[in-house]
């Protein structure tokens, strides 16, 4: 199955990744900041004599920022430059190549270009913020392609590597969702500083672990506006969920995207793919109890969990992405399920965040409306239930307690593509692919 949708996507016909989209009207510039966080302590962190006012156990954060930038003569980074990055990841001023595996996953696309610029010039304005959420013990840079498209289109993305609060590999517990949900809210707080930024306008997109993450940022920080998450964690692990205390889905009023895998045997599999305290999965759908904001879930049929980053793609063999693949959906098939995501994650920021009537009418049209091909997505949209006037209002981002929802009516349409038409709104539940957790842990590529 390849796609064909204008001068947009290119029909794919290869047995390695390719980012199908087409770069927006802005140029791409990429920055990286060695900063640290000195409110959060990291045992691990090397002394950095260059930097006295920070102690020894600052937390490090190799920060790297895409934005829109002024057309440059300066060479694209490739993804050879991309995995040299995480030579310096913790020690920013002691390169340990040795210890950086992505150097060899990513051997055999090494000189592949992308878009991004380093250090290209700003170009004029402010961008609304997003900030990139990894998955459990990755790069920041996973998945840069959907960094660079969306920098493309008017956006200002940061991220950081998923860390735990002392290691450098993630923990699969709270305290590992904390660590990065703090690092989300200081790069929200840093992006205040960057003079092309709008910080009234911020989502936070994430894929597998960094969708648990999210959530818990967004319960927590009223500066968050809206949510995407690449078949995240909150969904897979409502039992750390409750045991958080302060994070309440049923209280969230903002707008989340979220993409799901396919997995016919997910409950099955449960047991094969979870190996921590069952306590951690057992608690409320997060989905079913975000009813206070907009959600629009797509059930992406075709795809595996890996797919949905581009560099994990890059660095799957043939045997893995085989014990991944989803019935008889192939390389090519995986190639057009993400170029959708990508573009429908656009689409949803555009009409949340800038407010666009052209992106709300997109995401209120069916996938074959779209033009996406038949079998590839089924969609769902639930709308935000309305509050009782004598309740105290809504919050940035949350609820008070006690609120009373009143049912919402939407008219629902069955399809080859599942679509709930909701007039001028712009979410539901459905299905996955392994167990979405610290991607170090469930080998999903080799």
């Amino acid at each position: 199955m390849c796609i064909c949708f204008g001068s947009v996507f290119a029909v794919s016909k290869t047995f390695s990744f390719q980012f199908l989209q087409k770069p927006g009207p802005y140029p791409i510039g990429l920055k990286v900041v060695d900063q640290y966080d000195r409110f959060h302590a990291y045992p691990s962190s090397p002394k950095n004599l260059s930097k006295p006012s920070v102690g020894d156990d600052a937390r490090p954060l190799q920060t790297l920022i895409w934005y829109p930038s002024l057309r440059s003569i300066g060479k694209p980074m490739t993804v050879g430059d991309y995995a040299r990055l995480a030579d310096t990841e913790i020690h920013f001023d002691e390169p340990h190549p040795e210890q950086n595996r992505w150097r060899s996953l990513l051997k055999t696309s090494s000189e592949i270009p992308l878009w991004a610029v380093r250090d290209a010039k700003l170009a004029k304005g402010h961008y609304p913020v997003l900030i990139y959420a990894p998955s459990g013990s990755s790069v920041s840079w996973e998945n840069a392609d959907l960094c660079e498209y969306l920098a493309s289109h008017g956006y200002v993305i940061l991220a950081s590597p998923s860390m735990g609060v002392s290691t450098r590999d993630m923990t699969d517990d709270l305290d590992g969702i904390n660590a990065q949900a703090s690092d989300i809210s200081f790069l929200i707080t840093y992006a205040k500083t960057l003079p092309d930024t709008d910080s009234s306008e911020v989502a936070v997109v994430s894929w597998s672990w960094g969708g648990a993450s999210s959530l818990f940022a967004a319960a927590r920080d009223p500066r968050i506006d809206a949510l995407v998450s690449m078949d995240g964690s909150m969904r897979y692990y409502p039992g750390l969920v409750r045991m958080a205390g302060d994070v309440h889905p049923e209280r969230m009023t903002i707008p989340l995207l979220f993409f799901t895998a396919e997995n016919a045997n997910f409950l099955e599999d449960l047991d094969k793919h979870h190996d921590g305290p069952s306590a951690d999965i057992v608690g409320p759908s997060v989905l079913n109890a975000w009813i206070h904001g907009d959600l629009l879930t797509m059930n992406m049929l075709g795809m595996a969990h890996p797919e949905f980053s581009s560099m994990f793609q890059r660095r799957e063999s043939a045997q893995r992405f085989a014990e991944n693949q989803v019935a008889d959906y192939g390389r090519d098939d995986a190639n057009t399920s993400h170029a959708w995501v990508a573009l429908y994650t656009l689409n949803f920021l555009n009409a949340y965040l800038k407010h666009d009537a052209s992106a709300k009418t997109f995401l209120e049209r069916t996938p074959a409306e779209n033009g996406v091909p038949k079998h590839f997505m089924g969609i769902t949209f639930r709308p935000a239930q309305k509050v009782s006037p004598a309740k105290p209002r809504f919050q940035k981002g949350k609820i008070e307690a006690g609120a009373i929802p009143v049912s919402a009516e939407a008219e629902i349409s069955y399809g080859r593509h599942v679509h709930q038409r909701v007039g001028a709104a712009i979410g539901g539940e459905l299905s996955h692919s392994q167990l979405p957790r610290a991607e170090s842990r469930i080998s999903c590529c080799s």
